[in-house]
This record gives C-alpha cells, sequence and structure tokens, in this order.
C-alpha cells in the first residue's frame, strides 16, 4: 500500500513543468537535497518513481539537456540514480545557482534564484521529492526533511520560517533534519508545493482525531461515572446487609427501611428508577442512602 509521503510525491509530480525559471528552482532543490553537487557530478538517488521519472524532463526545461543515462535502478530496493558528470553541463548547472568551479566545503543557499513565489514553491517541491518524508497523519504530525549540510540546514530553516512555517532543526546522528510537526505547518506546505489533495487528506484527518478523543474522552467520562455510581451502590448494599444482621434495621423509620429494602431487592435500578418505584425525588431518596451510610459502623 502506497504511504501517505509517497502518495504527496505523486501529486506534486504532476504539477506541469511549464516555466524555465520554476525548472531551475526546482532542479535546485533536488540538487541541494540530493546525493551530490559537486564540480565533479551532480547525483540524485530517490526510491519514488514518479520523481525518477520528472528528473529528465526538469533537465531538460532547466538547462536544455537530457542527462547522460536515464535513471536506472539500483540494487533490489527499486532506487534509482539519477546522475551528470560531464564537465561542461556540470559547470553550465552549477553556474546557473552562482557556484564556480572552485570546490567549496560549505555549499551555501542562494536566494536570489527564489525571489518568486513559483520559483519559491518549486524549490520546496524538488527539495521534499530529493530528501523529504511526510508521516501518515492519522499516526502524528510530522514533515521532515534531511540533509547531511549543515550550514545548509540553517539557511533552509530561515527560508521556511520567511514563509511563516514554524521549523525545528533535528540532529540524528551528524544528519541534519528540519522538521514540522505542527499540522497547519505541514498542511500549508504540501499546498506549496502542489499537493493540495493530500493537504485536505490531513485537514480530514485533523477532525476525525479530533471527533475520536472526544468520543474517547466521553466514554471514559461516562465509564468512570459508571464506575463510581456502581461502586457507591455495592457499598450502600452492604451497609444495609450489616444493619440487617444486627437488627439496627428493623427499628429504623418506615421511609428510611423502605429505601433500604427497595435498593436490596433491586440492585441493578439507578436513583431515579428507584426514586421513582417509591414515589420520591430523587434528591429525597439520595438523603435516605446518605443517612443509611452514616449509621454504618463497619465504615
Amino acid at each position: 500500500m502506497e504511504s501517505f509521503s509517497a502518495r504527496a510525491k505523486r501529486e506534486m509530480c504532476r504539477v506541469p513543468v511549464t516555466r524555465k525559471c520554476c525548472a531551475q528552482a526546482e532542479c535546485y532543490g533536488a540538487l541541494l537535497l540530493g546525493s551530490a553537487f559537486r564540480t565533479d557530478g551532480l547525483r540524485i538517488v530517490t526510491s519514488h518513481g514518479a520523481f525518477a521519472a520528472r528528473l529528465p524532463n526538469l533537465f531538460a526545461a532547466a538547462f536544455g539537456f537530457t542527462p547522460e543515462a536515464p535513471p536506472s535502478p539500483a540494487g533490489a530496493g527499486k532506487m534509482w540514480v539519477f546522475s551528470e558528470t560531464e564537465p561542461e553541463r556540470v559547470r553550465a548547472v552549477r553556474a546557473v545557482y552562482g557556484y564556480g568551479e572552485t570546490p567549496s566545503v560549505a555549499l551555501h543557499l542562494n536566494n536570489a534564484v527564489l525571489e518568486s513565489e513559483c520559483c519559491l514553491a518549486a524549490f520546496w517541491r524538488g527539495a521534499f521529492c530529493s530528501g523529504g518524508t511526510v508521516t501518515d497523519p492519522m499516526k502524528k504530525y510530522l514533515l521532515e526533511i534531511v540533509t547531511p549540510r549543515r550550514v545548509l540546514a540553517r539557511e533552509l530553516s530561515a527560508l521556511l520560517r520567511e514563509s511563516g512555517l514554524e521549523v525545528a532543526p533535528v540532529t540524528r546522528g551528524g544528519v541534519q533534519a528540519l522538521a514540522l510537526n505542527l499540522s497547519e505547518a505541514i498542511e500549508d506546505f504540501l499546498t506549496l508545493c502542489g499537493a493540495p489533495v493530500c493537504a485536505m487528506e490531513m485537514m480530514e484527518a485533523k477532525v476525525e482525531k479530533g471527533l475520536r478523543n472526544s468520543v474517547n474522552r466521553r466514554v471514559n467520562c461516562d465509564t468512570a461515572n459508571l464506575d463510581k455510581t456502581l461502586a457507591a451502590a455495592e457499598r450502600l448494599r452492604g451497609v444495609i446487609g450489616r444493619l440487617a444482621v444486627s437488627g439496627t434495621l428493623e427499628t429504623l423509620p418506615l421511609p428510611m427501611r423502605s429505601a433500604a429494602l427497595a435498593r436490596q431487592e433491586h440492585p441493578e435500578d439507578s436513583l431515579a428508577q428507584l426514586a421513582e418505584r417509591l414515589g420520591v425525588s430523587k434528591s429525597c431518596l439520595n438523603h435516605r442512602f446518605r443517612k443509611l451510610m452514616s449509621m454504618d459502623s463497619g465504615q
């Protein structure tokens, strides 16, 4: 069964590639979060077939060429490797994003590529499809984009915050992750990247979970009240039994004795049902039961 994360990526990959600037921005996100973005070559590894099929079209629209080899399976895990090592093409791609031929230890984000809203959305689409995952909203709210580059992680976090999305940087074994763990932020991100259907699924899941929680709270409350009522009734029957054994019950005024006998004869009745049997109000019957309880020397 296809995961929620895979469905989100598949929906994003259906966004048409119509503008060169947006194609370049989407490639930029994919490369930054990919396996390699160096002077000696470009490399993106993905397990998502729709994204693997989209990459050659993106590069053709962005740079006017298709890769030297199409995405190909790498191993038994349905992984695809997209790579480009031809020096002139690598230099041309890096030049678009303002990177020279000198290798750099830290790969910084070039915000000039992301000035328009459409390009920013395309960039995050490529970044998520390349290095992101999102958890099934019925389980928990978590969207992560992972990168091994610490400096880049800080710059991407700042970019998300500029878009009004609260992000929590996470480090796991030297790997940096940008985490969105608020449902509203994840919904906004998915919508921005071109997955509004999955964003709507998340909204529906949130409503369903809210209803379930409300029902569970009500059931738990009702169960607790029922348990208290049954426990109180059991204690009262014990008191009445001890009063009967001691002979005290026979000496009680008729209203008190009638209430005690009714409780013993109809143990499953609620307070309202017993009150109706005796022709008195619930408060009156409850008062009599409290008096019976106060007479128990075994308490």
